[in-house]
């Protein structure tokens, strides 16, 4: 498959082209950008610094990939930016590269969905199949499971962790890390129940569904603490595959606050 580079666009000769890549009019590539097969840069994007992106990505105008974070402790160092396989990056999306007091690395996975305006801040950690609804952002450090949906105007403060299969709601600010599954809401997010539209379309079985139903409810609700809840519901759900995700992203927890029910 042939690449083609239109006649306007400004592609530095040290840039590493895949092959199938099509480059449309007035585009500018790096020359520390690496483009994978099938890549396609539709009119006005602007990709810099080290910067890859993986085969089959499409990205639309007026998206700019890969240039300094908007972090004052940033002082030039040969951060990246990765982005997988088949995503889809619409209009004037912005992605930053990480530094170093965050790994050197923003990474993306594979399948996702950023629609027009989304922000994904240097130094996060985005999954596989998310979607990212319009302006949605994401501040440094987050870190973002498979299949997360982020509404439109949602904004996820710094360092935050939202577990695989979570929704966030339209407008919702996210200060506190949220559980896999988990369904969160309000002008400063709170954890409204799990995610069960998300379940059922990536297809749990029912029966696994009304487990983590039931666990959910035993682990935020009751007298004891949430440390002893934990306990209860790790001896009464031993062999469920989605509790013991939601458990052990609890075991992980950081210095952020976790999100809970009001």
């Amino acid at each position: 498959m042939a690449t083609s580079i239109h006649p306007t666009a400004v592609v530095d000769p040290a840039a590493r082209l895949g092959e199938g890549v099509f480059i449309g009019p007035f585009c500018v590539v790096g020359p520390a950008v690496e483009l994978g097969d099938r890549v396609t840069l539709h009119s006005h994007v602007v990709v810099e610094g080290r910067t890859r992106i993986g085969e089959g990505t499409v990205v639309f105008p007026f998206a700019s990939l890969g240039h300094p974070p908007q972090d004052l402790k940033y002082k030039g160092e040969p951060s990246e930016l990765v982005i997988g396989r088949n995503n889809r990056i619409r209009e004037h999306v912005t992605m930053n590269p990480g530094t170093e007091g965050g790994g050197m690395l923003t990474s993306v996975g594979d399948g996702g969905l950023f629609m027009v305006g989304v922000h994904v801040g240097h130094d996060c950690r985005v999954g596989d199949g998310v979607i990212f609804a319009n302006n949605a952002t994401l501040g440094g450090h987050v870190v973002v499971g498979d299949f997360v949906v982020l509404g439109g105007l949602s904004a996820v403060h710094q360092f935050v962790r939202i577990g695989a299969h979570a929704m966030i709601g339209g407008m919702t600010g996210v200060e506190a890390d949220v559980i896999p599954f988990g369904l969160v809401k309000g002008e400063r997010g709170h954890l409204a129940g799990l995610n069960l539209v998300g379940l059922e379309r990536r297809g749990f079985p029912k029966e696994e569904v009304a487990a983590l139903r039931t666990a959910f409810r035993q682990l935020f609700s009751g007298e004891r603490t949430l440390a002893e809840r934990r306990e209860q519901v790790a001896g009464s759900f031993p062999d469920s595959r989605l509790v013991s995700e939601i458990l052990g992203f609890l075991d992980e927890r950081t210095h952020r606050a976790l999100t809970l029910p009001r």
